[in-house]
């Protein structure tokens, strides 16, 4: 699995979300691997009727329709088009009620739950939440240009031994098809990445390129 993070990149923002979100469309359907996106909650439902891949909010709020200015409620990424929701991201951590809060609505809803993690430990104490997946992305790394997989291998390892490989991600610094074979490899059922994407050049061939460390 490969799970594009378009975070708030102007390169992944607006029309270029969509003409990205296509490309991501066009690969899957040309490869059959499991790709995803994560995007801006105002690109979502227009990227959403626009693509058969799983499209992801970045965030959902534990609110319910009514009085929640400014909010994210679950059940409008759902109308949306939306499949599922990001938790925790680096960039927007959460305390941990209320991260048990936010997956236990988008689960009330429908919605795939990713809840992000520092650490390998801090992954393995979110399983009490049931979320469908775990992404463990060292801060230090992410962004960088060393990817987890070999900068920190034993954090890959060690995250499959307390996660377990079924709802085991892994992030930061991952860049190319190497970077993917080494985590799955070491036990990872995916990846999620941004910047090696959304800031390439050329994304068709950099997301070809991380297809092929799947296989």
């Amino acid at each position: 699995m490969i799970i594009t993070n378009f975070k708030t990149y102007e390169q992944a923002t607006g029309d270029k979300a969509l003409e990205l979100a296509q490309i991501h469309d066009a690969i899957a359907k040309e490869t059959g691997a499991d790709i995803r996106i994560a995007v801006q909650a105002i690109d979502l439902k227009n990227v959403a009727k626009m693509v058969t891949i799983p499209v992801l909010a970045q965030h959902v709020d534990p609110v319910h329709f009514g009085s929640a200015t400014g909010h994210i409620v679950p059940e409008s990424v759902f109308m949306a088009g939306g499949a599922g929701t990001l938790l925790n991201h680096s960039e927007r951590r959460l305390e941990r009620e209320v991260l048990r809060q936010s997956i236990a609505r988008a689960k009330e809803v429908g919605l795939m739950t990713i809840v992000c993690a520092a650490t390998p430990e801090e992954g393995a104490s979110f399983l009490e939440f049931d979320p469908d997946f775990i992404a463990v992305e060292p801060p230090e790394l992410i962004g960088g240009t060393i990817s987890v997989s070999n900068a920190q291998p034993e954090i890959v390892e060690n995250a499959a031994k307390l996660i377990g490989s079924a709802k085991l991600l892994v992030g930061a610094g991952i860049k190319n098809g190497d970077d993917v074979r080494i985590a799955m490899k070491l036990g990872a059922r995916g990846v999620l990445l941004a910047s090696g994407v959304t800031k390439s050049s050329d994304p068709r061939a950099v997301l070809m390129d991380l297809v092929s460390g799947l296989s």
